[in-house]
C-alpha cells in the first residue's frame, strides 16, 4: 500500500523527528551536535521556519517548528539530511545511510499541545537515562526557556509568552510545567501522532485541516497508540 504523503500546513506548528537507521547513533561528540544545530539553524532561517524547541539525542532529534510556506519543512529536512550525512560519512570514512528512512512528522492543535509536546522534547534525555534533570542535558532548547543561556536557534512561539508577564515568571512558569509534566496520555497520542503522521487536535481543528487538503489528517479507526520507540 503506497505511503501517505506528509501534511505539512503553513503557519500551524509541525513535531518533527528524524532517527538514525536501525537506531543507530546520529552523534558521536559536541562537534557533531553543534554542526547539526548550526545546520537546521541556518536552513531554518533560509526556508523561513520559526524553531521552537529542539533536542539531540544520540539516535535522533527532535524539532518543534513553524514554517511559513508548504516546502519549507520539507526543503529543510532535506537539506540538512544530506548535508549531516555527507559530513558524518566524511568524518568516519563511511559510505550509506545514516537515517531511518523519512522524517516522521504530524501537525498540532497549538493550544492543547504546543506546550505539552515542548515538555515531552524537554524530558525525552530523562526517559532515555541520560540525565537526570532537563536542566543538565546540553543538546536542547530547555536551557533558553528557563533563562540559563540564549540560543540563537529559537523562536518562542505566542503561546510561550502567555506563562507570564516577565522574563523571570515566564521562565519559572515553563520549568515549573515541564517539572510536573503532562503525563503518559498525552505522551502517547504525541507519539502515536507523529509516527503514523496523523494531525493532532480536537474536532473543530481536524475538520477544518481536512477541508485545505485532500490528504487524509487523520486514521479511520482508533489503534493502539504508539510509543517513540515502537517503529
Amino acid at each position: 500500500m503506497a505511503r501517505l504523503a506528509r501534511l505539512t500546513v503553513p503557519g500551524l506548528p509541525h513535531y518533527v523527528v528524524q532517527r538514525g537507521n536501525n537506531g543507530q547513533p546520529i552523534v558521536g561528540s559536541a562537534d557533531d551536535h553543534a554542526f547539526l544545530l548550526a545546520l537546521i539553524d541556518e536552513n531554518a532561517r533560509k526556508q523561513q521556519v520559526a524553531v521552537h524547541a529542539y533536542l539531540v539525542l544520540p539516535n535522533q532529534f527532535e524539532l518543534l517548528l513553524t514554517p511559513e510556506s508548504a516546502d519549507a519543512l520539507p526543503t529543510l529536512m532535506q537539506a540538512v539530511g544530506r548535508r549531516y550525512v555527507r559530513y558524518v560519512n566524511d568524518s568516519l570514512g563511511r559510505r550509506g545511510s545514516l537515517w531511518e528512512g523519512r522524517y516522521r512528522s504530524t501537525v498540532l492543535q497549538a493550544e492543547r499541545h504546543l506546550l505539552p509536546c515542548m515538555a515531552l522534547i524537554d524530558t525525552s534525555p530523562l526517559r532515555a537515562g541520560l540525565a537526570a534533570e532537563p536542566r543538565e542535558y546540553p543538546w536542547s532548547s530547555h536551557a533558553h526557556y528557563i533563562g540559563a543561556r540564549s540560543d540563537r536557534l529559537i523562536t518562542p512561539h505566542p503561546l510561550f509568552w502567555t506563562l507570564g508577564n516577565t522574563p523571570f515568571a515566564r521562565e519559572a512558569a515553563y520549568a515549573e510545567m515541564v517539572r510536573t509534566g503532562f503525563g503518559a496520555a498525552e505522551q502517547a497520542v504525541l507519539g502515536d501522532a507523529v509516527l503514523r503522521g496523523w494531525a493532532l487536535g480536537d474536532e473543530a481543528f481536524v475538520a477544518n485541516l481536512q477541508k485545505q487538503t485532500e490528504r487524509r489528517v487523520t486514521k479511520a479507526a482508533a489503534g493502539r497508540p504508539l510509543s517513540l520507540k515502537d517503529q
